[in-house]
């Protein structure tokens, strides 16, 4: 995941919600299902789908049989990769029409700080457009207490959300902009509405699930998604009792089916960690590689959209990246190299956007991906300044960065950095020793570059010397290998120079003991 550009999967499996992939006009044929496949697509857990051997998702969303048009495995690793990849969509496929709904906790322990309603719904709808083919066709604020309890909302205002969804026959799904509902909850609200209820929980996961490239990215997506499996699988085994369905145990193994699901949900957890912790072993190994060469590392963080990749293409000039403005656009870490006026260069590390109220699911899933931030020499945090609620999301990085455990010089030499003034008429930045940028348009970019380069030199402990060195020797071209080269001073009747550089203490005693005198 550490390579300097993150390569895209040649056989990614995403779902057809995902942005730019038309819906299947028809499903393909499925294959015969095989063993606890028999229960079928909404079957508990669905133990062939997510994960078996015997069906995968094909790229136009149909089913395939083995063998059916498919590659040969690269080799048995990726197959295996592969293998623990494959899931049914989280969400479903085609147009939908959204009913919002958004509980208020006007008072009490549960009521957020800093920010209003009206923010929240326009934070909720922004993570329903990113969903193509999606849009929010009503909205409704809904007062609540009880935001903790089984049905979220008092009897009188449930009543009269049950009655206002049911009067709007146009819409397909509701969207409750509450962290995580609990199965009950769900079932009861489904039940009442007559539509699939959905949570941020199961939407941010799967705009994470479109947007992962790498395989450590789409690994994480995986291992966070366990909890709903689990969920699911409680609540569909449930129905089944229920319903008189299936037998208590299988094939006399003594394993309940409830057992059986768990012990293979446990067992594919298991998996997902132990390839997370070979493709961890394989970025420190890189960032051991990195830190013998010294350049270094300057993280970019800040909130979903804000312009942290707009910001770094402004930086490094780099035309492969590709900036969208949309939540979670970027949620593979990557790496661009760019050069400071010093003439140093520096790798700027793009890093998944945050987002207040978070699910902590995904937060404990891929904070091994923010661990990258810990080892940067500068970490560099993006704000968008022309939104509503900027001082919210910078309290919302900011926290989740103490969360990190950084280290405090690191956080204490945070630089900040204002973005899209462009678009607030009169800008002038109240806080000290920020700077203020459109990374758009090029504005204020000299002065960023200037400030990150103090900054680096500072955090790296290098220092600007004028060597004089014998141009008779090795000595100018090891200075051109290990140090920054800014400017040589010729001077032909002795047969030297004065060479002003940028270097490391390190390298700087590597160059007393190599060449002394």
């Amino acid at each position: 995941m550490w390579a300097l550009r993150a390569a895209v999967r040649p056989r990614l499996r995403l779902s057809p919600v995902c942005r730019g992939r038309p819906t299947p006009k028809a499903p393909a044929p499925s294959c015969p299902a095989r063993g606890l496949a028999a229960f079928g697509r909404g079957g508990p857990g669905n133990l062939e789908g997510p994960w078996g051997r015997g069906r995968g998702l094909r790229a136009d969303g149909g089913r395939s049989c083995p063998g059916e048009d498919e590659e040969e495995p690269e080799d048995a690793d990726d197959d295996a990769e592969e293998e623990l990849l494959q899931r049914e969509p989280l969400l479903p496929a085609g147009t939908q029409r959204v009913f919002l709904v958004h509980p208020d906790v006007k008072w009490g322990p549960g009521k957020p700080q800093m920010t209003r309603a009206e923010w929240q719904v326009a934070e909720a709808t922004a993570l329903v457009h990113t969903l193509d083919g999606w849009s929010v066709v009503q909205t409704m604020v809904v007062s609540t207490k009880t935001p903790d309890k089984k049905l979220v909302f008092g009897k009188g205002n449930l009543e009269h959300l049950t009655e206002r969804i049911r009067r709007s026959p146009d819409i397909t799904c509701v969207f409750l902009n509450v962290e995580r509902m609990a199965a009950p909850t769900k079932k009861e609200l489904e039940a009442a509405w007559g539509l699939e209820v959905f949570d941020r929980f199961t939407v941010v996961l799967h705009i994470f699930r479109c947007n992962a490239r790498t395989e450590e990215a789409r690994l994480q997506v995986a291992l966070a998604e366990i909890p709903l499996l689990r969920s699911n699988l409680q609540r569909d085994v449930a129905h089944l009792h229920r319903g008189g369905s299936g037998s208590r145990y299988i094939m006399g193994s003594g394993e309940s089916f409830m057992q059986l699901q768990q012990r293979l949900l446990k067992e594919k957890e298991a998996k997902i960690r132990k390839a997370l912790d070979g493709l961890r072993k394989k970025r420190h190994l890189l960032r051991r590689q990195r830190t013998r060469r010294e350049f270094p590392v300057v993280s970019v963080v800040g909130y979903t959209n804000c312009g942290k990749t707009t910001l770094i293409k402004a930086l490094t000039g780099d035309a492969a990246l590709q900036p969208r403005d949309q939540l979670f656009a970027t949620l593979d870490v990557t790496a661009h190299a760019g050069t400071l006026p010093s003439r140093l260069t520096v790798l700027y590390v793009d890093t998944i956007g945050f987002l207040s109220q978070l699910p902590h699911g995904l937060i404990e899933s891929f904070s091994a991906t923010l661990e990258d931030v810990a080892h940067s020499d500068l970490i560099l945090h993006v704000r968008d300044v022309s939104h509503p609620e900027a001082e919210l999301q910078k309290a919302s990085v900011v926290s989740t960065l103490r969360g990190l455990r950084l280290p405090a010089p690191l956080l204490d030499s945070m630089l900040e950095v204002h973005n899209k003034v462009d678009l607030v008429p009169g800008y002038h930045a109240t806080e000290p020793n920020v700077v203020p940028v459109s990374a758009l348009l090029g504005h204020g970019l000299q002065e960023l570059k200037a400030e990150l380069d103090a900054a680096v030199l500072k955090a790296t402990g290098r220092q600007v010397l004028t060597l004089r060195v014998r141009l008779a020797g090795a000595q100018l071209s090891w200075l051109h290998e290990e140090a920054t080269v800014q400017q040589v001073d010729v001077i032909p009747q002795d047969g030297a120079a004065d060479v002003r550089v940028v270097i490391s203490h390190s390298a700087y005693g590597k160059f007393r003991k190599l060449f002394p005198g």
